[in-house]
């Protein structure tokens, strides 16, 4: 994956920061909460929500059992459509498949649409170090262009600015990048969306080269499908004469008849809006279909592994490949709100992020080995999942990698993980809780002797456990187990004998 976050620390330092931040808070809870409400009032108009959940989940997880069978269709139906499809098994091959095409075309500017597959592999600056400027056309991802900062949100990557934080940006930087901000610039919405309109239309009208992803690829006839609110993603995928799509492999759904569930969650998970403004598909180049039409007259597909195969391989973990982007996990989850999303140091933030990058990128690195710890196992993401991705469930997977070893497919070949540094605690106690749960009279001895010493416990916890007991209540030891209450009012059989 893309250098840009390589070298950050462990999210619990990471976090420190932001959690400080006053301003990134309000600006957090605001947004996440307003989000949250309005999508709860439109998946509460469909009568059948739960059975279009249902088909998500079973249509991802088909097409992931018989990927290489769809990729293998696709490819020949966007060929047939008069497309080229490449390979790419990691994030440079890919920077140099799209780096190279950019050149064959002899221009050095490229507008884009939002994609995080871009973002995940760094193309904006495997681009700028060949001498090619790519500008993001997504009004969000303007601001974080222009601002010279990282995505903090999978659907508002700004998220984490508020509307004067924008119209400083605008007013000090559009003028390097094109045409300036208009003078007297406020921070009314009315005011920034003109500003970012009109300097895009300047590159919108020039451009002869538009690079996207795609939320959806139709294996059945090669169709892509973006779905965007601002029309800067059709301008994208129709004014340019070449237009080069680098989408992962995951995004595949064999039918359009697939692809009508997943238009119906989609908007309602992201945006709260029953369909999206804008839903934009094409196949193939307009000169490759019979008639005449809209597109780009030359169409490349990169097609991007990037360690998706490597998580396909495990069994627990590849539920985090039917995600499609839609960020609900990140609205309600109480980490996200109060840590951003910088802290976690990917392209992928909050819930799904914690699970999904240290697949795709290991966890060889400090941020990678401490995501699966960046949360509290609440749960709402999992319920608000519009394809039933058990986040909890991945994330204690994972902590028990990280913690234990064990086997894991990296770069295609199965190899077994040594334990992380720093979790030797964490194993020791573990074990020990291993031994007392299968020894029920030693824990039934222990939970007597924790009843009647209860007086004496203390209301912090020493040494490093200070940590966790300085922010919360020491739980209070009951008089009694469960077992012994039971056994007392109710008679009951002592399993244990």
């Amino acid at each position: 994956m893309s250098g840009t976050f390589v070298g950050m620390p462990a999210f619990p330092v990471a976090a420190h920061e932001a959690v400080h931040n006053s301003t990134l808070r309000g600006n957090l809870r605001h947004a996440t909460h307003t989000i949250r409400a309005k999508r709860e009032k439109a998946v509460a108009e469909v009568s059948d929500w739960a059975a279009l959940r249902e088909a998500g989940k079973q249509i991802k997880d088909h097409t992931l059992r018989h990927l290489d069978r769809y990729l293998v269709q696709l490819e020949e139906a966007v060929t047939a459509a008069g497309g080229v499809v490449h390979w790419a098994a990691d994030a440079d091959e890919a920077n140099r498949i799209v780096t190279a095409l950019v050149r064959m075309t002899g221009e050095t500017e490229v507008v884009k649409v939002k994609s995080m597959a871009t973002q995940e592999i760094g193309l904006n600056e495997a681009l700028e170090a060949a001498g090619i400027h790519a500008y993001e056309t997504d009004l969000a991802e303007l601001i974080v262009q222009l601002g010279k900062d990282r995505p903090s949100h999978i659907l508002v990557p700004a998220i984490h600015r508020n509307r004067g934080e924008i119209r400083d940006i605008f007013a000090r930087e559009m003028g390097a990048w094109g045409r300036p901000a208009p003078e007297g610039l406020t921070d009314t919405p009315a005011e920034l969306a003109e500003a970012a309109r009109l300097h895009l239309r300047e590159k919108f009208l020039r451009a002869k080269v538009g690079i996207s992803g795609a939320n959806f690829m139709v294996a059945e006839t090669g169709t892509l499908v973006v779905v965007e609110s601002e029309g800067n993603g059709r301008m994208c995928l129709t004014l340019p004469e070449t237009l080069i799509s680098v989408v992962g492999i995951e995004k595949i759904v064999p039918s359009w008849r697939d692809l009508e569930v997943f238009l119906q969650t989609l908007p309602r998970s992201s945006t709260a809006e029953r369909m999206n403004p804008y839903t934009s598909m094409w196949t193939g180049t307009k000169d490759g279909r019979a008639g005449e039409g809209d597109g780009p007259g030359t169409f490349h597909l990169v097609l991007l592994d990037n360690g998706r195969t490597d998580t396909l391989a495990d069994e627990v973990g590849r539920q985090a490949l039917r995600c499609i982007r839609c960020s609900a996990c990140l609205n309600v989850c109480p980490v996200y709100e109060r840590a951003g999303g910088h802290a976690y140091g990917s392209v992928y933030p909050g819930p799904i992020g914690a699970i999904l990058s240290p697949q795709l990128r290991g966890t060889g690195s400090e941020i990678d080995a401490s995501l699966p710890y960046a949360s509290s196992l609440c749960g709402a993401c999992y319920e608000v999942c519009p394809v039933a991705i058990d986040i909890p469930e991945v994330l204690v997977h994972l902590r028990e990698r990280i913690a234990e070893g064990g086997p894991a497919t990296r770069d295609g070949n199965r190899v077994l993980l040594k334990p992380a540094k720093g979790h030797a605690a964490e194993r020791a106690a573990m074990r020990a809780a291993r031994w007392a749960f299968s020894h029920p009279g030693a824990l039934r001895g222990g939970q007597r002797l924790a009843s009647r010493t209860r007086r004496f416990h203390p209301r912090t916890l020493p040494g490093p456990g200070r940590a966790w007991s300085a922010t919360r209540d020491l739980p209070e030891v009951p008089a009694e187990s469960f077992r012994d209450w039971w056994q007392r009012t109710r008679g009951g059989k002592d399993v244990t004998k």
